[in-house]
Parts: structure tokens; C-alpha cells; sequence
């Protein structure tokens, strides 16, 4: 999967807002399905992992930033 996280989550994300848009209007053949479903799976992954990994920088600049404030300031946890 490393050479499917090189894609960014705007791009993962807008290519699976596309095929969500195909499955809901039909336009998507039988023949195709099966791959469509593959590669939404594999878009939502990546989302995912990018969210998640976004998420773990956050907590740690928050964590940076209450240790380097005497800890008055809530982390937002």
C-alpha cells in the first residue's frame, strides 16, 4: 500500500466521491462493479491512515505546545 498512500487524501477523497457518484446514478456496468467497490475500499483506506496519522501530529504539537505553556492550556483531550 505505500505506493497507494503517495496519493493525496484531497485526491484519495475526490476519487471516491466520484465513484460514489457513479454507483448512485447507475453508471457503473456490472463488468466494472467489482473493481469500482476494490478501489473505493482502497481510497477509504488511505483516507483513513492519513486522517489517523494527521491526528497523531496534532496531538503531539498540542502535547509540545501544553508542556511548553507550564500546562495551563487543555490539549483538547
Amino acid at each position: 500500500m505505500s505506493k497507494a498512500l503517495k496519493i493525496s487524501y484531497t485526491e484519495a477523497y475526490e476519487e471516491l466521491q466520484n465513484i460514489v457518484s457513479e454507483l448512485e446514478q447507475g453508471e457503473i456496468s456490472v463488468d466494472l462493479l467489482s473493481e469500482k467497490v476494490k478501489r473505493a475500499s482502497e481510497l477509504i483506506a488511505i483516507c483513513k491512515q492519513k486522517l489517523y496519522a494527521t491526528e497523531l501530529d496534532v496531538k503531539q504539537v498540542l502535547k509540545i505546545l501544553n508542556e511548553e505553556g507550564g500546562g495551563d492550556q487543555d490539549a483538547g483531550e
